[in-house]
């Protein structure tokens, strides 16, 4: 922590558990919730926790006031050119620690859900496309400016480049230009656009729905969705029959086809 920055008694990230399901908050909305040294450290500490908590079923992920997230702390950045390498070292650094907590989210067991109201731009607007599933307000809005800055955003385009087409995503990344949710939504980027302040509400649904299934079938269907999407199709194909085959054996399918049979509900052990 710099000398000159003001103790902040208030905790970065803020975390609610209900229902099997955690909300995550961003909250430093005065500095516009940035993935900075202490947001990326609590993120990824939370995330650790999360990934060993079994009476997690769901995660959403939501930021305090008019802001998602504004990506990298650009003073955090800045400061370190005066270093003797220019900030070589620090860049490198928090950009490993950066990717690393993106790729935590892909490797969670739980599903996460962004719950986006206001703008998420540059590495906020990947952590967007870094959740599994995301919901936006009307007033919502996404953007990689960095080509304004002459800082073109190549790690927000591995995780944009993976949700939308190609057209769509050097579209954002070429010309810097704003998204509206309805626009995101229609590229892929966002999943549903819900009235503006409902975003969190319309999280909780998916939330609630995803909590009520298998968590061991939901687990490892999301680790096979995020796999074979890196193999060719043969590869992937019998990489998904594999894991099908042991998802057969796991007593919650046995329940599950068994309950579908006997038109019951299923009681999942997870």
């Amino acid at each position: 922590m710099n000398a000159h920055h003001q103790p902040e008694a208030a905790p970065v990230l803020l975390r609610e558990d209900a229902g099997g399901v955690a909300t995550l908050t961003l909250n430093r909305p005065q500095a516009r919730n940035p993935l900075s040294e202490a947001m990326l450290a609590a993120l990824s500490e939370t995330f650790t926790a999360i990934a060993a908590d079994r009476s997690v079923k769901a995660v959403i992920l939501t930021a305090a006031g008019p802001v998602f997230s504004a990506g990298h702390d650009l003073k955090e950045m800045t400061a370190h050119r005066a270093d003797a390498d220019r900030g070589r070292a620090y860049f490198t650094d928090i950009l490993g620690r950066c990717s690393a907590m993106m790729q935590q989210i892909t490797a969670l067991p739980q599903p996460v859900i962004a719950a986006v109201e206001g703008t998420a731009t540059a590495a906020g607007c990947q952590l967007v496309a870094s959740c599994d599933l995301a919901v936006a307000g009307e007033g919502a809005r996404f953007c990689t400016p960095g080509v304004h800055i002459g800082l073109f955003c190549s790690t927000p385009m591995v995780a944009l480049s993976r949700n939308l087409s190609a057209k769509h995503a050097l579209e954002m990344l070429l010309l810097g230009e704003m998204v509206p949710a309805t626009e995101a939504a229609r590229m892929g980027l966002v999943n549903r656009v819900v009235p503006a302040g409902e975003a969190l509400t319309g999280a909780r649904r998916l939330a609630a729905i995803i909590a009520s299934k298998s968590p061991a079938a939901v687990k490892i269907g999301k680790r096979a969705f995020y796999e074979q999407r890196e193999m060719g199709l043969k590869a992937a194909y019998d990489h998904a029959s594999a894991v099908m085959v042991e998802n057969m054996l796991a007593r919650d399918a046995e329940e599950g086809i068994g309950a579908f049979m006997e038109k019951r509900q299923p009681i999942w052990e997870g």
